[in-house]
């Protein structure tokens, strides 16, 4: 049976889920959105080639492939006694702290040719099945912390114009005591999920060590009952904090159920409280928010001693992870495909990578200040972050010697093949390889040009060409929107017919030729 395709960058997420963060498998499993049986595939690969966590900082994407699939080596079949499951199974239930890996480690040094790990697993799992026990949700202390928003929105009032816009209150509550944070953002957006975990941890202290939210768009990008797919950002604000996230299950109302009563709780307390206060800011309405919180974290619990607050520092506290020494910095995710001039697109500009992943889909890491290319894990580049539409970030180490891998794809190859719609066509693509420093940066445009041939006719793209260049509007967007409002069906006006096609900052073919342009390919033959 074929192996369920998982990136490394996602096996790596596994283990450190399960060995770092102590998550069980089924719940990484959620997280990762992979099967369960993957990962405890994964988790037996990974023991069974001698890892344990941190992994080494040098081993990269193809060394951990290697180790974790290795040539197979036919088992060889033998009786064996197996384990006392009862007695392995008590002891788990005593100690939380206790993993299979640690008895089987155990069960190897009393029977040095018994069972592998894999299949020690897979035999406790089947006669774990054949047990009689329901299953109830626990809330150790410091382990979970319940996210949601709260469906009522606060109203903020627009000082100079009376707008008055709704913004959202974010409510996480913890698991064991109750402790509760909220604030108000203006939206969901991933931006302000994010930014309202950061500020919550800083409020708690510390960092709980699993995140339950809701499956909420910014938390998760693909609903699932048994295999949600977590946010990459969120995911990456989780590896920074060193905590996980399990999305609640769909149609699951008692894996979010205190969640759902801190939100109550909140609406009744912090919200009804508020209901006759005019909030004219952000800022002032989180200092109101926090006012209520404040006592209602203090509030004397009714049927048992102490409060929220003085719970939290008894059990929650202690047992939660310390917060980092260095801030989250919210970065966003997209897959890109390096087009043939070895540029990336993100919001309407290109940046460059090596000219060798030309094709091939990398992962984009992006800041308010910085681009990350990312390549099987790998950084591959890093830009400035440029918000100027239609332009070219371009490292020169990125750019092919002598373009051997694409020889077609030349500025005579792209004059040439635009000259077999008409000369207004070639001259056009002329005109936009001449405007750019590198040729190679204008051939998206060009192809996009040649391409309205096809949903147009040749006719009518040569006739739209003329027109651009009479019109001087020498550009993909110009000339698609000549076709769309047919104005290439209409006569030139007369002083326009008498421009000339010739023009003198127009090269010419002849201009990319090795011997004249140094940025230009080389032919082959």
């Amino acid at each position: 049976m074929p192996r369920e395709r998982v990136t490394m960058r996602k096996i790596r997420e596994i283990l450190r889920l399960v060995w770092l963060c102590g998550q069980s498998r089924r719940d990484t499993a959620r997280t990762c959105g992979v099967c369960k049986s993957t990962v405890d595939a994964m988790i037996s690969r990974a023991a069974a080639a001698g890892f344990s966590w941190p992994l080494p900082p040098d081993l990269d994407d193809e060394a951990l492939e290697r180790r974790l699939y290795p040539p197979v080596v036919a088992p060889t079949h033998r009786k064996l006694s197996p384990p006392d499951w009862q007695s392995l199974h008590d002891e788990l239930a005593k100690n939380k702290h206790l993993t299979l890996m640690l008895l089987w480690q155990e069960y190897k040094e009393g029977t040095p040719s018994g069972y592998q790990y894999s299949q020690y697993c897979e035999l406790y799992r089947q006669w774990r099945k054949k047990l009689d026990r329901s299953m109830r949700q626990e809330h150790r202390a410091g382990e979970k912390f319940f996210i949601d928003y709260s469906g009522q929105t606060v109203p903020i009032v627009d000082a100079s114009t009376g707008e008055i816009r709704e913004a959202q209150m974010f409510v996480g509550v913890m698991g064991n005591s109750n402790q509760t944070y909220a604030e108000v953002t203006w939206t969901q957006s991933l931006a302000d999920w994010t930014g309202s975990h950061a500020r919550a941890f800083a409020f708690l202290g510390a960092v709980p060590h699993c995140l339950v939210p809701d499956n909420l768009l910014a938390a998760v990008t693909k609903t699932c009952r048994y295999e949600p797919e977590v946010n990459p950002t969120y995911a990456e604000l989780a590896d920074h904090y060193g905590t996980a996230v399990v999305p609640a299950r769909v149609r699951r109302p008692k894996d979010k159920a205190k969640v759902e009563g801190g939100v109550l709780i909140a609406q009744r307390f912090i919200l009804a409280g508020l209901r006759h206060r005019t909030f004219f800011s952000l800022a002032e309405a989180n200092r109101a928010v926090r006012e209520r919180l404040h006592l209602l974290n203090n509030r004397p619990f009714r049927k048992l001693p102490g409060c929220r607050q003085s719970r939290f520092e008894e059990m929650d506290l202690p047992a939660m992870l310390p917060l980092p020494a260095t801030p989250y910095q919210y970065a966003e995710w997209k897959k890109a495909r390096v087009h043939i001039d070895y540029h990336v697109e993100l919001e309407g500009h290109f940046y460059s990578v090596p000219h060798r992943l030309v094709k091939e889909q990398v992962d984009l890491r992006y800041t308010e200040t910085t681009v990350e290319c990312l390549y099987k894990g790998n950084r591959v580049a890093a830009h400035p972050r440029s918000f100027v539409r239609g332009k070219h970030t371009t490292q020169p180490e990125h750019m092919p010697r002598a373009h051997r891998e694409f020889a077609a794809w030349t500025p005579q190859r792209m004059i040439a093949w635009a000259a077999q719609n008409g000369p207004a066509t070639a001259q056009v693509v002329e005109n936009i390889l001449a405007r750019k420093a590198y040729p190679e940066q204008g051939f998206r445009s060009c192809m996009g040009i040649i391409s309205l041939a096809k949903r147009y006719t040749r006719e009518r793209l040569e006739a739209a060409c003329q027109r651009a260049l009479a019109i001087q509007g020498v550009s993909y967007r110009s000339i698609k929107s000549i076709l769309e409002h047919q104005l290439d069906q209409r006569p030139l006006p007369r002083q326009m017919d008498c421009v000339s096609m010739g023009h003198d900052n127009i090269r010419g073919a002849e201009y990319y030729t090795t011997e004249r342009n140094p940025h230009a390919h080389p032919t082959h033959h």
